[in-house]
């Protein structure tokens, strides 16, 4: 029975620190996600002032829920980056529209070594080698996160098992493979694994092996910062 109550009150400690807690912006160890659960309007300013943007809750590749990078936090207010051109967009929402939760996860792409770190509280726990984009169609750089998660109909096909789509773009292709220049981390398969890990040879995309896509598709979700340095 003493045993039942010291578990009852560890969790409600640890509920109470959760709940106090308030969003930062991101750190190598941490990171804040908005969750959205309904339609969402997005105000240039930490304001319900000027011409709001409507977010929507789906995902628009496939449906699936909507989390999004928290930049900052001012009072009830917290700026999220959009997953929409130009790279970097974003707005402010009100932090009692969207469900707050905190991530320790990370990934890190080093465009120069072809690399992929993946972190877990500032430690590196995955570090691969990876196909990035080509010369004349460079992955961009700069500070992202997974827009969503998709399953791919064909796991053995040019994408893989998994793409994990970006709120990034590419700065050179308006499209690519029927979509709107987005840049995703994803698998390898038929003609794909013809360019070898540790080259740049993509149209701005992040190859990686299938096993190591599965492992960020079981562990990762929208809203976690993804880097990308040169």
């Amino acid at each position: 029975m003493r045993c039942a109550a010291l578990v009852l009150l560890t969790w409600l400690t640890l509920v109470g620190e959760a709940q106090a807690a308030a969003p930062r912006s991101p750190t190598r160890e941490e990171a804040w996600i908005a969750r959205l659960v309904a339609r969402t309007p997005a105000w240039p300013g930490p304001e319900a002032s000027g011409s709001p943007r409507m977010l929507s809750p789906l995902a628009a590749a496939t449906g699936g829920p909507v989390g999004l990078l928290v930049l900052e936090a001012r009072g009830k207010w917290v700026r999220v980056l959009l997953p929409t051109r130009p790279n970097g967009d974003s707005a402010w929402v009100n932090a009692d529209r969207v469900r707050l939760s905190r991530t320790r996860w990370r990934v890190e792409i080093d465009r120069s070594a072809r690399t992929v770190r993946v972190l877990r509280a500032g430690r590196t726990v995955r570090r691969y080698k990876a196909v990035v984009g080509a010369p004349a169609t460079p992955t961009p750089i700069g500070r992202f996160a997974i827009a969503e998660l998709a399953r791919q109909p064909d796991p053995d096909g040019f994408l893989g098992p998994f793409a994990l789509h970006l709120t990034a773009h590419s700065e050179v292709l308006d499209d690519y493979g029927g979509g709107p220049g987005r840049v995703a981390i994803h698998g390898r398969g038929g003609e794909s694994l013809t360019d070898p890990l540790g080259s740049a040879r993509s149209h701005g995309c992040i190859r990686v092996d299938n096993a190591e896509v599965r492992f960020l598709a079981r562990h990762l979700v929208a809203g976690v910062p993804v880097t990308v340095a040169s």
